[in-house]
């Protein structure tokens, strides 16, 4: 069976042809005409598509060779291409052609039989199709669609054509052909065409419904409803290349040219707004097609012979938006929520989004204008710094304005396009210096400090925090800090006394180290000193002294000599005063 493949799409430059059928009568006077198709029906012209005049070529507007080059992907005969150009979604397949082998349908099966078993099996001449081709586009408020069929070359003098191209909203398989189970609201629209060289192609839609009417008045539902004529409505035009139109060249065919001979090709354009498929106050999306060759005319009960595809399609009325959240770093280490407003009717209104998160309002955003601005994040400690919107599809005329100051994306939706935007936050950080200074007898005033070790704690740093030390000049500084408050801690030295050991640092500003707007704090240390007072006697035993010795706050320290006469009193830590310390000793020698 045939696989169903999704393909990137381009733009391509359009291909300008023109073609005219010259016609000799014979008489004494040598008369020449032109027979070329009459001029555009008012849906071909208001959506700049020539879907009626039984030619693949770019005469004024836009046509199928509008699409060349094309690029066919798969295995053949069930080969696929897609593209965009001119503002219109192309989707090609490529069926089997003239064998038993060739996808078609079991005896008896009927357009009513939903997920319709599919065998080989080879179908009629007239109705062997060889390749569908399928565009849309959303024109003035308006969902456009084109439709063309090939089929082999014809050896009967009858050059009816029977097709129905149906379209489904579901994605959940039949089984391994590629079918999806209907769903109410999926569109049939069948192409009728009895021959002649000035026939004109009848096109008629039916809707699947779970209730009501069907077409075949002996069924029930779920079924097709009763059938539309939007020939005779005027909201669809078709032409088949007949001897009025002559041979037709195909430049989007798997290897073009391909010269397709008459009654070999049709075409339609329906404005599926006007035909009331699609109603602007309900969002409606197709995601398959595929098309089959029946049996007869507008008949129901006609059987299904030849199928072609199925293969991915985008007919919708509305678009797609995406708004996705990125930060840096990331992870997020703050696991901020960052809120959303928006205009123009977006449900939900107000959103918010953290770090890998996005929000998809999906398929269902109706053509319009919008706006999404991101709250001050400077509340978050964070700054936006992009709001990307290259992820987005614009190929039927959406435009979107990035005001990065403002944060905003302001954008005018069309039918069947895509914004993806991604807005991208850094935090913000600052950084710590710190200067350690020390009293130094060999210096006047103080000295810097080198070889000290100081512990950072607070903010978004691991438990424990970091640790840095001081260099040659005294200093040492950590960035890279979330705004908040931080505890810096000295590991105070051996023999010294800080005068305060820890301290609170608020960082609020961004910074690295080294740019001057480092958030600063100093340390001090003064060294401590120890006295000592000793007695030694000459003679062990022969002397018993007292030491007494007070400090200049009063405080008295004492001390004595043992049994043999020798004895020492000391006074540790001593911390020099402003602008100095004074230590009186008094030792009393008693014999």
């Amino acid at each position: 069976m045939k696989p169903v493949s999704r393909h990137a799409r381009a733009h391509t430059p359009r291909r300008r042809r023109r073609r005219i059928v010259a016609a000799v009568a014979v008489g004494c006077l040598a008369v020449v005409s032109f027979a070329i198709p009459g001029a555009a029906g008012p849906v071909s012209d208001a959506a700049g598509f020539e879907g009626d005049d039984g030619n693949l070529d770019v005469d004024t507007t836009f046509d199928w060779n509008g699409f060349a080059p094309t690029t066919w992907v798969g295995d053949a005969p069930y080969r696929t291409s897609t593209k965009n150009a001119g503002g219109w979604d192309f989707t090609g397949l490529e069926d089997d052609a003239a064998t038993n082998t060739d996808t078609g349908f079991a005896g008896g099966t009927k357009q009513d039989d939903n997920c319709a078993v599919v065998k080989g099996a080879k179908a009629p001449n007239k109705d062997d199709l060889e390749r569908a081709y399928i565009s849309s586009s959303a024109v003035d408020g308006d969902v456009i669609l084109n439709l063309a069929w090939v089929r082999i070359p014809q050896n009967t003098t009858s050059p009816s054509a029977h097709i129905g191209f149906e379209f489904n909203q579901g994605e959940e398989p039949c089984d391994s052909t590629g079918l999806v189970h209907r769903t109410v609201g999926d569109m049939l629209i069948v192409y009728d065409f009895e021959g002649g060289t000035t026939d004109t192609p009848t096109i008629t839609l039916r809707l699947w419904v779970d209730s009501g009417p069907c077409e075949v008045g002996s069924n029930s539902p779920p079924c097709w409803g009763p059938s539309t004529d939007l020939t005779a409505l005027g909201f669809a035009e078709a032409r088949v290349n007949t001897s009025l139109v002559g041979p037709v060249t195909d430049e989007i065919a798997p290897n073009p040219p391909e010269t397709l001979q008459v009654n070999e090709f049709g075409e339609a354009i329906i404005n599926l707004t006007d035909a009331g498929v699609f109603d602007e106050n309900v969002c409606l999306a197709f995601g398959t097609a595929f098309a089959v060759s029946r049996s007869s005319g507008n008949s129901a009960q006609a059987q299904m012979k030849d199928l072609v595809g199925p293969g991915e399609v985008n007919i919708a009325n509305c678009g797609q938006v995406i708004i996705r959240k990125v930060t840096d770093p990331s992870p997020d280490p703050t696991d901020s929520t960052f809120t959303y407003t928006t205009t123009g009717g977006l449900d939900p209104a107000t959103f918010g989004l953290k770090n890998g998160q996005h929000l998809d309002y999906g398929d269902e955003v109706f053509a319009g204008s919008y706006s999404v601005t991101e709250d001050d994040p400077a509340l978050l400690n964070f700054e936006l710094v992009d709001l990307d919107c290259s992820a987005s599809s614009t190929t039927h005329g959406t435009t979107i304005n990035v005001d990065l100051a403002a944060r905003t994306v302001s954008f005018d939706l069309a039918a069947q396009d895509l914004v993806d935007c991604t807005f991208t936050n850094e935090l913000q950080t600052g950084a710590i210096e710190i200067t350690k200074t020390r009293k130094h007898a060999a210096t006047p005033g103080d000295d810097a400090h080198a070889g000290v070790d100081f512990t950072i704690e607070g903010g978004m740093l691991p438990s424990g925090g970091t640790t840095v030390t001081t260099g040659a000049d005294g200093t040492a500084c950590v960035d890279g800090l979330a705004f908040g408050t931080y505890t810096v801690t000295e590991s105070v030295p051996a023999g010294y006394v800080s005068d305060d050991a820890s301290k609170d640092v608020v960082v609020n500003m961004t910074s690295n180290c080294g740019d001057g707007n480092e958030a600063a704090v100093s340390f001090h240390n003064t060294p401590l000193t120890n006295i000592t007072v000793s007695v030694d006697s000459q003679v062990d035993g022969g002397t018993a002294s007292v030491i007494q010795c007070t400090d200049s706050d009063g405080t008295i320290y004492n001390g004595g000599t043992g049994a043999n006469g020798d004895g020492s009193l000391t006074v540790n830590d001593l911390l020099p005063t402003d602008p100095t310390v004074t230590l009186t000793c008094t030792v009393t020698v008693d014999p």
